[in-house]
């Protein structure tokens, strides 16, 4: 998983994630996870797209094993 996406769209809009994840209810724990490319819940990309008016794609990309991302 990456959510690079997620992060260019944050920077976008001004958020940091401290902001996100108050505005979206989301523990430290999960926005940790975020940070590493993990995965979680799709309740909390829910969540995210719910604050970022945004859409799943917009925030998260599947990486293949063994590719590359940016």
């Amino acid at each position: 998983m990456s959510y690079n996406k997620l992060w260019k769209l944050m920077i976008d809009k001004k958020m940091n994630r401290t902001q996100l994840r108050k505005a979206a209810q989301i523990s430290s724990n999960a926005m940790a996870k975020l940070g590493r490319d993990e995965a979680v819940n799709i309740a909390i990309l829910g969540k995210i797209c719910s604050v970022l008016d945004c859409d799943f794609g917009d925030i998260v990309e599947y990486i293949k094993d063994g590719e590359e991302h940016d």
